[in-house]
This record gives structure tokens, C-alpha cells and sequence, in this order.
């Protein structure tokens, strides 16, 4: 079975969930707009932006991210994204695997 989705249809703001698992969100973000920091403990976290720049910080770093960035890093990270610029993300979070 596949199902199709478009991005502009998904109107929930800051997050708009597209898939159950993975679990796969739409992040929109007004300039400015900033996600309080946070983890997901039990992911890996797949971030591709598409368009906007978003500062993502984790823990104590930050990452400039242009459209197309794609960025992974493990949940446990704490992370805090925010727009320099309206924003617009695919977040994909997957079921971390143990080293």
C-alpha cells in the first residue's frame, strides 16, 4: 500500500504529522519562531530542510542549515531549532538502534 501526502495540504502549526512510524512531521517556523529545547530519546532524527535557514542547536553546538541541509543526529541530543527566516522542515524520527 502507499499513501501520498502533500505538504501543502498539512496546515498544524509549528508541526503537522504526516506518517505514524516512522514518525515523519511537517515543521514551519516564522522567522524568529523558536522550538524550546528538547529530546526524543528513543530516535534518530532526520532533519532536511526546504527551504528558509534555520539555527539548530545541539546541546552546545549550532548548525546553520540552508534548503536542502539534511542533517541526522540521536534524539538524546537535546535540540532547539529556530528560524532566521520563515522555515520549512521534514523531520523524520525512527526508532533509535543501539550501538
Amino acid at each position: 500500500m502507499a499513501e501520498t501526502i502533500s505538504l501543502s495540504d498539512l496546515t498544524a502549526a509549528p508541526h503537522a504529522k504526516l506518517f505514524d512510524e516512522p514518525l515523519v512531521i511537517r515543521l514551519s517556523l516564522d522567522a524568529g519562531e523558536r522550538v524550546d529545547p528538547h529530546r526524543h530519546p528513543e530516535r534518530t532524527v532526520v532533519l532536511h530542510l526546504l527551504s528558509g535557514t534555520v539555527d539548530l542547536d545541539l546541546d552546545d553546538e549550532t548548525h546553520r542549515l540552508e534548503p536542502d541541509d539534511v542533517i541526522r543526529f540521536d534524539g538524546r541530543r537535546e535540540v532547539s531549532p529556530e528560524a532566521v527566516e520563515d522555515s520549512e522542515a521534514l523531520l523524520v524520527l525512527s526508532q533509535r538502534v543501539e550501538d
